[in-house]
């Protein structure tokens, strides 16, 4: 079974822009998510997508795969698509490059749930929430169903229970032909509303299993992110 990873990386965030490149102790946010991706044991090889001339240029001088796509995608699931439709790879894991404190241990979890042949996609959920997580719109939240799979994607829980929703770990990995299927439906009401791609498979039928951790995830997600994740690389180090 052959798996690469993909993270996409847009330029232009909205919450953040800019925030691929900007320095990570010493080094471009997106290539430190991608050198711990690459201590991952099940992943052939990492991708780094880019819609920019400069990131392009930036990443080209680190020991990384790149690859130019177009700018007009609407999700980075859809930016992935472009960059295997053509390869020959069995598994596909998205990943975010704005998580340099990423666990390569969560992405082989990701991909040790397709030894079940019925799994189309999978993604990563934590325990480790907080309750002002619930309504920090930042953050995620994902609510399972008894066998592990996603059954509601959600930025703020104002009406909803709190109990039993975990924090989003934004990983996913799909087989190759359901990652082609995803780019190729419209982008769904939900999708729309809430901003959240995962909702587009959801809504058409795509199952998502998810992997279960006490990881405490921090991505970064506005400006204000970034001084948690350096001490807690410099943390990590010490």
């Amino acid at each position: 079974m052959s798996v690469i990873g993909v993270i996409p990386a847009r330029l232009d965030s909205e919450r953040f822009p800019r925030k691929i490149l900007t320095p990570v102790n010493g080094k471009p946010m997106v290539m430190c998510v991608a050198e711990r991706a690459m201590n991952a044991s099940l992943l052939d090889e990492v991708i780094i997508a880019v819609d920019s001339e400069e990131v392009y240029k930036e990443i080209n001088k680190f020991n990384v795969k790149v690859v130019m796509t177009a700018k007009d995608h609407l999700s980075g699931s859809d930016r992935i698509a472009e960059v295997v439709e053509n390869r020959d790879v069995d598994i596909v894991v998205n990943i975010q490059g704005d998580e340099p404190m990423l666990d390569p241990k969560i992405i082989d979890g990701l991909v040790n749930e397709f030894d079940d042949s019925s799994t189309s996609m999978t993604t990563a959920v934590s325990t480790d929430i907080s309750p002002k997580d619930f309504f920090n719109s930042n953050i995620v939240k994902v609510l399972l169903d008894e066998n592990r799979d996603a059954i509601g994607f959600r930025r703020d829980l104002f009406q909803e229970k709190i109990g039993g929703w975990y924090r989003h770990v934004g990983l996913y990995a799909y087989r190759k032909d359901t990652l082609l299927k995803f780019a190729g439906l419209p982008t769904s009401e939900n999708e729309k509303k809430f901003h959240l791609e995962q909702l587009r498979a959801l809504d058409n039928g795509i199952p998502i299993r998810a992997v279960i951790t006490d990881y405490p995830y921090r991505g970064v997600d506005v400006e204000e992110d970034l001084n948690v994740i350096i001490k807690m690389n410099k943390h990590e180090k010490s």
